[in-house]
């Protein structure tokens, strides 16, 4: 199934008022727009009163000390790269405890790394959002995760667009333009291929321009 924005935004509000705590995935490949679009998805469902709060997967990042120690601070954005059990983990608390504050960790891109218990989920919350690279993936612990989101969109975006715009975020974060090109079209490319591999299970496609 294919949506539009409009489409989509009511597909959230029928979600958003069916009167138990649903979440909804957004998930994508780096740089097709997931998050700034979960962020506008977010921020329209609030403006019409609706009780809905962002919480992203990147919260989940280990620490960049952490992949340093692991020899994995090459491939960061890789699956194997995330406390992907303590994601699904919060998952099944925001599912199943919805009558108590569930703080959730964020990610702070200017630093690299994650802050803990930095996005409150309180009771009267009807909607989660939550968006990230491998919502659908059919590997543990993520399909575990799958099982507990209500449904699950999946971001597409050409990938010429996509890998201008993943080079230039690599740039604005203060690598130099060779080692952008090399991280876009390395790491971050063999991460894209494994996520565009779940689109099919996606319960629907946005085409964002």
């Amino acid at each position: 199934m294919e949506l539009n924005r409009e489409d989509a935004l009511r597909r959230a509000v029928a979600l958003a008022t069916r009167g138990r705590r649903a979440i909804l995935g957004i998930t994508g490949p780096p740089a097709a727009g997931k998050s700034t679009y979960a962020e506008q998805l977010t921020a329209e469902l609030v403006a019409a009163g609706h009780q809905v709060i962002l919480v992203p997967m990147d919260g989940y990042h280990l620490a960049q000390s952490a992949l340093e120690d692991l020899g994995l601070a090459a491939v960061k954005g890789a699956p194997q790269t995330f406390d992907g059990y303590g994601f699904v983990a919060l998952l099944k608390r925001l599912k199943d405890s919805a009558d108590e504050t569930i703080w959730a960790p964020r990610f702070d891109r200017s630093i690299e790394d994650s802050i803990a218990a930095s996005i409150p989920v309180p009771p009267e919350t009807t909607l989660v959002v939550t968006e990230g690279n491998y919502l659908l993936f059919d590997q543990v612990p993520w399909a575990t995760g799958r099982t507990l989101l209500d449904e699950c969109w999946y971001v597409d975006l050409d990938d010429d667009l996509r890998h201008a715009r993943l080079e230039a975020r690599h740039r604005l974060f203060g690598r130099s333009p060779q080692e952008a090109h090399e991280r876009t079209y390395g790491s971050d490319e063999a991460n894209a291929k494994l996520i565009a591999a779940t689109k099919p299970s996606a319960d629907a496609i946005i085409t964002l321009t």
